[in-house]
C-alpha cells in the first residue's frame, strides 16, 4: 500500500481517454470516495470548464463536482491576473472556457494583436488555426507577456495520440523566438494549487505522463505514481531522469485500493 491521505489525479489517460472510461478507474474512484479519501483532478486540458469536466467524470458513475477540478486554464487565469493590471486586454488563443476564465479573473478578452493586448494566453482548442497563431505571434513579437496553459505535445483520444497544446505553442515559439510562461503541470503553481484544494498532508500525485504529472510532483516534493493506462510505459519510467522518475507504478487505479498491487520503482 501507498501511504497517502489525498489524491491528486490527472484525467486524460488516467480516468478517461476521450469519451471512453479507462478500465478500473470508475471503480477505484467510487471506492476512494466511500473511504472518504479526498480527490482533486488536475488537468492540463484547458479546453473545458471545471463544470464540464466534472460532468464528464460523473458520466462514468462517479460523483464528481466542479470544485474538485483544477484545470490549467484556471491556474493560468490566476497567474495572468496577478501579473497585469485589472481590466487589461488579453489575447486568448484557445477555447471559450479559457476565455471565460480570463474574464472571470477581471481581465478583458480580445481577439487581435491590433487591440494592443498586454498578455497572450494560449491553450488547446480543436478550432485553433493559422489566423489565431498569427495574431498570437504578432502580439508576442510586440512585447506582450506570453502564457501557455501547458506544453503537452499530445493528448490521448480514442483515435490515438493527437496534437496537444504544446505542438501549437511551438509554432508561436519558432515564429517569434520567445518562450512562454507555463501555468499547468509541471509548474509549481499548478501543484501547489492542487495541494491547497486537497487539504492533504500526505498527497499522492497519479498521472500517466512523466514530463508533466511526475515531474510536477517531484518538483513539489509530492509522492508520485505513474499509472500505465496512458502515454508512458514501465520502460519509459525506468529510463526517465531522476526529476521525472515516479516512486510507484500502477497497472491501473485499482492498485491504490486495499489489496491492490502498486510497485515501488527501485
Amino acid at each position: 500500500m501507498i501511504d497517502f491521505d489525498g489524491l491528486l489525479l490527472d484525467l486524460d489517460g488516467c480516468v478517461y481517454t476521450g469519451r471512453t472510461a479507462v478500465p478500473g478507474a470508475a471503480d477505484a474512484l467510487r471506492a476512494l470516495a466511500a473511504a472518504d479519501v479526498p480527490v482533486v483532478f488536475l488537468t492540463n486540458n484547458a479546453s473545458r470548464s471545471a463544470a464540464d469536466v466534472a460532468a464528464h467524470i460523473s458520466s462514468f458513475g462517479v460523483d464528481a463536482h466542479p470544485d474538485q477540478v483544477l484545470t490549467s486554464a484556471i491556474v493560468a487565469a490566476r497567474e495572468v491576473a496577478d501579473s497585469v493590471p485589472a481590466g487589461a486586454p488579453v489575447l486568448v488563443v484557445g477555447s471559450a472556457a479559457l476565455a471565460e476564465q480570463i474574464e472571470d479573473a477581471g481581465l478583458r478578452v480580445v481577439g487581435s494583436a491590433d487591440d494592443d493586448p498586454i498578455a497572450v494566453v494560449q491553450g488547446h482548442s480543436p478550432d485553433t488555426g493559422w489566423r489565431q497563431l498569427a495574431e498570437a505571434s504578432r502580439a508576442v513579437r510586440s512585447g506582450a507577456q506570453w502564457w501557455a496553459t501547458n506544453l503537452d505535445r499530445t493528448f490521448p483520444t480514442e483515435l490515438g495520440e493527437l496534437p496537444g497544446n504544446g505542438a501549437f505553442v511551438r509554432v508561436v515559439a519558432e515564429t517569434t523566438g520567445a518562450s512562454p510562461r507555463v501555468a499547468g503541470k509541471p509548474s509549481r503553481s499548478m501543484m501547489d494549487s492542487g495541494v491547497r484544494a486537497l487539504g492533504s498532508t500526505r498527497p499522492l500525485m497519479v498521472g500517466d505522463r512523466l514530463e508533466t504529472d511526475i515531474a510536477g510532483a517531484r518538483s513539489a516534493g509530492i509522492t508520485a505514481a505513474l499509472v500505465l493506462t496512458g502515454v508512458h510505459s514501465e520502460a519509459d519510467a525506468l529510463a526517465a531522469p531522476l526529476d521525472q522518475r515516479p516512486d510507484f507504478l500502477l497497472d491501473d487505479l485499482t492498485a491504490l485500493l486495499p489489496g491492490g498491487a502498486p510497485r515501488r520503482l527501485s
